[in-house]
């Protein structure tokens, strides 16, 4: 066992900021002395102190052999895992780090619909294959779940030739899919499970929450511990265990993706965030989930609003779900969640973490109080008294199968990226291949990427969410009047 008390990199950092020395090295500021004034009334200077860069004494990320190495092997330890990497580049180039140490070009990777954009990334930089699965899907709250065990079995008996499966766990709205029978199935035939964890890395630290990635048999997992834990934006964490995934792979790959002037203001906040969770984790997360049930009961009360919980006929698509994340359903008030986030924000003083058609999402995480629980219940309580009376005319359509569009992958991502575009009336696009990513919110799924056929119900759908307020991101024209095509 190791001392999870101590900090490796946050003391040699600090050791290395209080050393008086004339520096010559980058970054150019030179500790702050040359930060210009704005930012340094905003933020103070004693973090731009802190601000170094690869000195003897601070290691090498792409390399450790001092403290980054002690700091990852606290971390390591602290999440269960073999071996950790910290990421400086968001959990973005740990899922595209993931793909690329599994993944050649023409190799199949059977991944949910519902991925990150960052995994079409790695399908991009690795030339990989997708083996798409469409989530479990509940048509009612048009709501996506997770990938099924038995579509996952169905795929790999189609394609046993696949290097990875890719699974997401938890989905943005924290529902968790039966991650242990996948894993359980994936390992039959000898290749790794890959998860995208990136919103459950709090998962480790108390028996309440759902059960972590690697328990459940992953043999990688990436985990943004800036979402839910105490490091700063942009601060990740790569996990592996078993011998299924090669450690080398996973090295060389990060070299591709990650910055080679890493920030050891994030690197120290991982160190930091490990060495809280190691300690006080479990009544953290207790006192956090206090404060999450509060608001789910209290809200649930609240007539025309309800809560996303877990179904009383469990289904292979979700089985747990994180308590800390609160989804709100709005309809009943006759407001779509794009109504209902703004008059919130705007005049409540509640902001969400995103909304879609029916629902606002909130993370209630350790760095949350009771003042802002209170704050959240009474803006729901406000929210109820001045929307207006629900009109039947303006009833919401849902359609039955958000999947059901028609997409087929003719070409690679990466053959699709790196092929002459242009760029067409977005009603002149059908049956043409797509060459950039469309990704609606609602619900959150990628309608089109790089290499698939557009379909009329495609476009359709897209001109539904845009009309109703969603958010179209990923393409270059986010008003959605054009769209980047293959040319003929």
């Amino acid at each position: 066992m190791l001392n999870q008390n101590q900090t490796p990199l946050i003391d040699a950092l600090k050791a290395c900021a209080t050393s008086p020395h004339a520096p010559f090295y980058t970054p150019g500021h030179k500790r702050g002395q040359g930060i210009a004034q704005p930012l340094a009334d905003l933020l103070g200077k004693a973090v731009f102190g802190v601000d170094l860069t690869e000195l003897g004494d601070l290691d090498n990320l792409f390399a450790p052999q001092g403290v980054i190495q002690q700091a990852q092997q606290l971390a390591a330890e602290a999440f269960g895992a073999a071996q950790t990497w910290f990421l400086v580049n968001g959990s973005t180039c740990g899922i595209e780090a993931a793909i690329l140490a599994t993944c050649g070009t023409g190799d199949k990777i059977i991944l949910p619909r519902n991925v990150h954009s960052s995994a079409i990334a790695g399908l991009i930089l690795s030339g990989a294959i997708p083996i798409f699965l469409n989530p479990e899907y509940d048509a009612v709250l048009d709501i996506a779940h997770s990938i099924t065990p038995t579509a996952v079995q169905a795929a790999l008996q189609q394609h046993p030739d696949a290097k990875a499966v890719l699974a997401v766990y938890p989905t943005y709205y924290g529902v968790c899919g039966d991650l242990a029978a996948i894993a359980q199935i994936t390992h039959q035939y000898n290749i790794p499970l890959l998860v995208d964890e990136a919103h459950g890395a709090h998962f480790a630290f108390h028996p309440e929450l759902p059960t972590p990635a690697l328990t459940a048999g992953a043999d990688l997992t990436v985990q943004s511990i800036h979402k839910t834990l105490g490091a700063m934006t942009q601060a990740s964490m790569l996990h592996v265990q078993g011998n299924r995934i090669n450690i080398d792979c996973v090295t060389k790959a990060l070299q591709l993706v990650q910055s080679t002037s890493p920030s050891y203001v994030l690197l120290a906040s991982l160190d930091a965030a490990r060495q809280q969770m190691a300690m006080d984790g479990k009544q953290l997360m207790s006192r956090t989930l206090r404060l999450a049930d509060l608001a789910r009961t209290k809200i649930s009360q609240i007539p025309g609003l309800s809560i996303l919980e877990i179904p009383h006929s469990q289904t292979p698509g979700f089985v747990a779900l994180d308590r800390t994340r609160l989804t709100v359903t709005v309809s009943g008030l006759g407001l779509t969640g794009f109504e209902a986030e703004e008059i919130l924000d705007e005049k409540l003083g509640v902001t969400a973490e995103f909304s879609s058609l029916q629902h606002l999402t909130f993370i209630i995480s350790l760095g949350n109080i009771q003042a802002d629980i209170e704050q959240l219940i009474q803006g729901f309580t406000t929210l109820v008294e001045i929307a207006p009376p629900p009109d039947e005319k303006n009833k919401l359509i849902l359609w039955d199968d958000t999947f059901n569009l028609g997409h087929t992958v003719q070409i690679s991502p990466r053959e699709a990226f790196f092929t002459p575009t242009e760029t067409l009336p977005l009603e002149k696009t059908s049956d043409r291949i797509c060459a950039e990513i469309v990704c609606p919110y609602p619900p959150g799924i990628p309608v089109l990427m790089p290499g698939e056929l557009i379909t009329k119900p495609a476009i359709e759908y897209l001109r539904y969410i845009q009309a109703r307020g969603g958010l179209i991101t990923g393409c270059q024209d986010f008003s959605l009047t054009s769209l980047k095509v293959l040319k003929l």
